[in-house]
């Protein structure tokens, strides 16, 4: 297992996800350890993308509690229903926000992020966890990062 990224420099988002997603697939290659996977996930997403924050949060006696994550301190824990996070949690669906501070209810655990990107992350089709990236500009995150962070998100396995 190599533990180094090749860091695409091409501007296309595309090209970057085709290109990581191969080499998440390999840190995660005969890891069973779901912290251990979660961490070297953040990891590669921000030093590909340097986005502000990135992370998961997991599902534990009813509420979101704070996970793996790269960037400044987050919020520890998040109800159900609150905040984008707790919004894709109680959905069951990625959702795009490009502007945070035109999200009802949107929570600020830095008040640097202005848009966000958050994923469920699913076991027995059961929602168990969020992916959670945010960044400091408007309107980073689209279509084309929900359709490639869902397929890292079918990476991990929380089976053990």
């Amino acid at each position: 297992m190599a533990e180094d990224l090749t860091i695409t420099t091409s501007t296309d988002k595309e090209e970057q996800y085709k290109s990581l997603i191969p080499q998440i697939e390999a840190l995660l290659y005969g890891e069973a350890d779901l912290v251990a996977n979660l961490a070297n996930i953040a990891a590669a997403l921000k030093e590909q993308f340097k986005w502000l924050w990135v992370g998961f949060y997991i599902v534990k006696g009813g509420e979101l509690v704070l996970g793996p994550f790269q960037g400044p301190v987050a919020c520890t824990r998040i109800a159900k229903g609150k905040g984008v996070c707790g919004g894709a949690w109680e959905q069951g669906k990625t959702l795009v926000v490009p502007d945070v501070d035109a999200f009802p209810g949107h929570i600020a655990c830095s008040s640097a992020s202005r848009s966000e990107i958050v994923l469920p992350l699913f076991y027995n089709n059961e929602v168990v966890g969020v992916l959670d990236a945010d960044s400091e500009n408007l309107a980073q995150f689209d279509e084309i990062d929900a359709k490639y962070l869902e397929q890292v998100c079918a990476l991990i396995n929380f089976n053990g």
